[in-house]
């Protein structure tokens, strides 16, 4: 049942929270915040999660202006959630926790990790050289397509097929973490079957690449959103 609780507390961050503060409501704007999902996308995302438990979240958001539904234009026609400008909002704050959260253990195996969550790691640890000529990747992660684009030294992330690629790679999150944190190199993930390579690899290599600069060794999922967040809000 959807929730209409509240802190009875004015001060703002207790008001905040009484829009997002209930279990699942910030992962559902963490999945939303490279672009719109559909409800299945969003379940695969979240497996702990109940159908019921997510209809009533999203429900939620939509009444507070957090989340809206639209339905995307021809061909895909799908009915997708999305971020508000006010849900947008909560972008920086979202990927602050992520970087105050790295220091929190993990939890007793089995975990999981989502697409989205190594994907904003990808974005937030990687700075193309900027004379470098724009690159364009297709990603497919656990059945997911996205695109992902370097240029003017940023990396960008959207769902969908991109058009003419230079580079491609079909993996799992897990195995995207590895290879962005270093402790798996593509070609064992290649070996070992659990990456697939296709276009120009060179540059795909170059994508996966370490920048010292941007990041401690051993930094994994949170930190980098954190140099993320910190970078957006430099260039706003």
């Amino acid at each position: 049942m959807p929730t209409s609780r509240s802190y009875g507390d004015a001060c703002g961050i207790a008001r905040a929270l009484d829009v997002v503060g209930e279990r699942w409501a910030l992962l559902v704007v963490r999945e939303l915040l490279l672009g719109p999902q559909r409800f299945s996308d969003l379940r695969r995302a979240l497996p702990a999660v109940s159908s019921n438990m997510l209809t009533d979240r999203l429900r939620e958001l939509e009444g507070h202006g957090v989340v809206r539904q639209r339905r995307l234009p021809p061909p895909a026609a799908s009915m997708v959630y999305d971020l508000t400008e006010s849900g947008r909002e909560l972008e920086p704050i979202v990927l602050a926790l992520g970087g105050w959260g790295i220091r929190v253990p993990l939890p007793p195996a089995p975990t999981h990790l989502s697409a989205t969550s190594v994907l904003l790691f990808l974005r937030g640890s990687r700075r193309p050289s900027r004379p470098a000529a724009p690159a364009t990747y297709r990603f497919e992660l656990t059945g997911q397509v996205w695109t992902i684009r370097t240029r003017d030294g940023q990396v960008h992330v959207e769902p969908g097929e991109p058009t003419h690629p230079h580079a491609g790679l079909r993996t799992d999150p897990t195995t995207l973490n590895r290879l962005l944190d270093g402790s798996t190199a593509l070609a064992a993930a290649v070996s070992a079957g659990a990456a697939v390579v296709s276009g120009d690899e060179a540059a795909l290599r170059r994508l996966l690449e370490v920048r010292a600069a941007d990041r401690r060794p051993g930094a994994r999922v949170g930190e980098a959103e954190a140099i993320d967040r910190g970078q957006q809000i430099a260039h706003r």
